[in-house]
């Protein structure tokens, strides 16, 4: 197994780092006081080539694998989380599922928006269905022009800020994951409105607020896909759990390099706090985990190839690195004492953004279902070679 990135890969991720460093560093402090989105840095991202890279050419993006997105969201979230997601929503999630389940007129339309530095939204959950998506209760009904939409949406990453909502609802079907769908809805749409945003905790920069329809007529050109809605719109969403252990791995590689810079330039009793075996073996601790993520992310995102990723390697990834960068930022915090629980430094930031990756996305709690449901049916707990292989689109 070759764990070395090749020549444009490495390239790729220092045109990220770079860019992070020069563009978008000094902006995270500030995105997070005001919680505005910026759209500054969308457009440097645009300029960058970094939005759409996972897309199809022929529409305007580079073709590129999960991987080489990977490596750019890395290097961004080390400085600014909030950034770093908007990379991952023009790369995976709903652009993934445009660019492998949509029509041709669809393609055509959405995709040249997303390398434009369009953010789409995918609309899941609901005020009654949060990790047990399948309760959802928004309606599509379908009549003579299109389908009329009914219900309410919440915690939706970017409300408001986007101009794309791919919104699952329920088609018809007796419950569960039967009749459930998915459908492209622009904004503007008479009957849907954006509704409270909700203050958070971290990632200030992108909004979370709800989503309201009221007989909000659809065209039926809108619609995504509908059968087996629901399996091939999670197995694209699988992606942007990718993307969000991603921003996950990038904080906690961040916040390590902090705390390493510091160890070394603080001095008590004197010698450099760096000296001291205890706050080494923190600083170890802290690359192990860093190091462990990064492989598991890499396998899952690698193993994609130019597809879909592989249900449980997103899992698992997602799982490690969100528990990781929660402990990893905290202990990161830790060495700069005083000074790390200050708000004149980022670590107490890096703190509050990487909290959101253990419950966005699916929580731990479910991803250790996915896990479990996948160890059992194996009977083994061990995957082979054949069930590594990436989806491909």
């Amino acid at each position: 197994m070759d764990f070395q990135l090749d020549e444009e890969q490495r390239a790729l991720r220092n045109l990220a780092l770079d860019l992070a460093e020069r563009r978008f560093r000094h902006r995270a402090a500030e995105i997070d006081r005001t919680e505005e989105y910026p759209y500054d840095n969308a457009e440097a991202l645009v300029q960058a080539n970094l939005m759409g890279m996972t897309l199809p050419s022929r529409y305007g993006g580079q073709n590129r694998t999960l991987l080489d997105a990977v490596l750019c969201v890395e290097q961004v979230a080390r400085v600014c989380a909030t950034t770093a997601r908007i990379i991952v929503e023009g790369n995976t999630g709903t652009a993934l599922a445009i660019s492998h389940y949509g029509s041709e007129a669809q393609k055509q339309k959405y995709i040249p928006m997303i390398v434009a530095g369009e953010k789409p939204c995918i609309c899941i959950t609901e005020p009654e269905a949060g990790s047990a998506a399948t309760d959802m209760k928004t309606s599509a009904t379908q009549v003579a022009d299109g389908y009329i939409l009914n219900g309410n949406k919440c915690w939706i990453t970017g409300a408001g800020i986007a101009n794309v909502y791919l919104v699952l609802a329920r088609f018809g079907g007796g419950g569960g994951t039967v009749g459930i769908g998915g459908i492209i809805v622009d904004k503007g749409t008479p009957g849907f409105t954006v509704g409270r945003r909700t203050p958070m905790m971290g990632i200030r920069g992108l909004p979370e607020a709800e989503l309201i329809f009221q007989d909000c007529l659809v065209p039926q050109s809108n619609l995504l896909v509908l059968e087996h809605g629901f399996k091939k719109l999670m197995q694209a969403y699988n992606s942007q759990r990718v993307g969000a252990a991603t921003v996950a791995l990038g904080i906690a590689q961040g916040a390590m390099e902090e705390a390493v810079k510091y160890s070394i330039e603080r001095h008590q009793f004197g010698q450099p706090i760096s000296d001291f075996q205890g706050l080494r073996w923190m600083l170890s601790d802290m690359s192990i985990q860093v190091e462990a993520g990064r492989w598991l992310l890499y396998r899952a995102a690698a193993n994609a190839g130019h597809g879909l990723p592989d249900m449980d390697e997103a899992a698992i990834a997602k799982t490690f690195i969100g528990e990781m960068a929660i402990t990893v930022t905290n202990n990161a915090l830790q060495v700069f004492g005083g000074y790390g629980y200050s708000r004149d430094l980022p670590l107490e930031r890096m703190v509050r953004d990487a909290r959101m990756f253990t419950i966005g996305g699916g929580t731990s709690q479910m991803m250790r279902n996915v896990i479990g449901r996948g160890i059992v049916a194996r009977g083994d707990g061990h995957k082979t070679d054949a069930q590594t292989t990436p989806a491909r689109g």
